[in-house]
């Protein structure tokens, strides 16, 4: 089984019970904390992340270029990018389209992507080739999970930050793989010294650290 699977896997439940709360119904259509997202375009975005390893399960990969963790991040197009340009917007775009559909059917598609994920990524490698269908090249599994694993425990604060939900605490092990994704991401950016400083000597701490 991948190394990613089961935190994956549990990451994914912990959105799944976040977005089926009633308050992110309550507040489907109203905007998020995310500047271009309304609640329901923001949930959808999320739970994305669980449908589109689904579609991924079925993608044929053959021919794409291989990369690693690290290489995928340092090719994205919306990192630290203006959120108006035009990957970020397709993004935003994209979520509000499967919005459209509903709290309810939004949920129950993520809900039959997450069984059928559970029942077949435990037999799968970590070195299967995997990966958004829309990228340019493939993923290891492994890899692609951790990303989309990042992706969840982020967006989860977001939809709870715009619904007055508590942020949910996630497993231990899929936490540690967002924590030290974005670390390695905001080392990148800021600098190796800056990420020590900021977690380590608050009075030298730089006004920003995100990674993202």
């Amino acid at each position: 089984m991948s190394a990613s699977t089961g935190p994956y896997l549990a990451a994914a439940r912990t959105a799944l019970d976040l977005a089926g709360h009633g308050a992110v119904a309550d507040h489907w259509a109203e905007p998020s904390a995310l500047e271009g997202f309304t609640v329901g375009g923001l949930a959808a975005h999320l739970l994305g992340q669980v449908t589109s390893v689904a579609v991924a399960l079925d993608a044929d990969h053959a021919g794409k270029e291989t990369v690693g963790l690290h290489e995928h991040y340092a090719r994205a197009a919306w990192l630290a990018a203006d959120i108006d340009n035009e990957y970020n917007t397709a993004i935003r775009t994209g979520g509000e389209q499967s919005a459209a559909d509903g709290h309810a059917a939004v949920l129950a598609g993520a809900s039959s992507a997450l069984d059928r994920l559970a029942a077949e990524l435990p037999a799968l490698d970590g070195a299967h080739t995997s990966g958004n269908v829309r990228w340019a090249y493939a993923m290891g599994l492994d890899d692609f999970l951790a990303t989309r694993l990042l992706e969840l425990v982020v967006h989860a604060d977001d939809l709870a930050y715009s619904t007055g939900l508590d942020t949910p605490v996630f497993d231990q092990e899929a936490f540690a793989t967002a924590a030290a994704l974005l670390a390695h991401l905001a080392a990148v950016r800021h600098g190796q010294p800056a990420l020590i400083r900021a977690l380590a000597r608050a009075e030298r701490a730089p006004g920003t650290i995100s990674g993202l």
